[in-house]
C-alpha cells in the first residue's frame, strides 16, 4: 500500500508574552564553616544593612532568629561576631544557617565561615583574620567507639571473680 501524503500545512502562531524582568538580588558572599559536627552555612551581603542591632551597626540572623535570640550567652555572640569586630566593620548584614553539634560549636562553625565569606569580599583581610586564627578549621572530632570497648578507648571492666 502507498503511503498517504497530507497536503495540509500548519500554521503556527507564537503568542506575544510580557518578560517581567527579574527582581534584582542583593549580591552576597558565601562560605562553609565547620567544627565537630556543626556546620555553618554563612552569607555576608555586600549592600549596607537595613537595619541596625544590639551589636553595633550588625545584622546577624541564625536559622531565622537574631543572634541574641539564638545565642543567649554573650560569650557565643562575641565569638560569632569577633571577624567584624577585630576588622571594625560596620553595616554588613549576615545570614547564617547552622546545624548540627552543640550551641558552641555552631558559634565556632559561624565565626570560620565569616571569616571565609569577608576573605571573598575583600582578600586584604586575610592577613589579619590569619593572625588572629579565625581561617584555621579545629579538626577535633568525636572518636567513634570500638567493638569490645565499652566507649572509643575505655575498656570492659575486669572482675576478679
Amino acid at each position: 500500500m502507498p503511503k498517504k501524503t497530507s497536503s495540509k500545512t500548519r500554521k503556527v502562531t507564537k503568542k506575544t508574552k510580557t518578560i517581567e524582568k527579574p527582581v534584582k538580588k542583593e549580591r552576597y558572599f558565601e562560605a562553609v564553616g565547620r567544627r565537630k559536627t556543626a556546620v555553618a552555612r554563612v552569607r555576608v551581603f555586600a549592600g549596607e544593612s537595613s537595619k541596625s542591632t544590639t551589636l553595633k551597626g550588625l545584622e546577624i540572623i541564625i536559622n531565622n532568629k537574631d543572634l541574641s535570640d539564638y545565642f543567649p550567652l554573650k560569650k557565643h555572640q562575641d565569638i560569632v561576631s569577633a571577624p567584624f569586630k577585630n576588622l571594625s566593620l560596620k553595616g554588613y548584614k549576615t545570614t547564617i544557617l547552622a546545624k548540627g553539634s552543640g550551641l558552641g560549636a555552631q558559634a565556632e562553625a559561624a565565626r570560620l565561615g565569616i571569616a571565609r565569606a569577608l576573605i571573598l569580599l575583600d582578600p586584604s583581610w586575610r592577613s589579619k583574620l590569619k593572625l588572629l586564627g579565625f581561617l584555621k578549621r579545629d579538626p577535633r572530632m568525636v572518636e567513634r567507639k570500638k567493638y569490645g570497648l565499652r566507649k572509643a578507648r575505655r575498656p570492659q571492666q575486669w572482675r576478679k571473680r
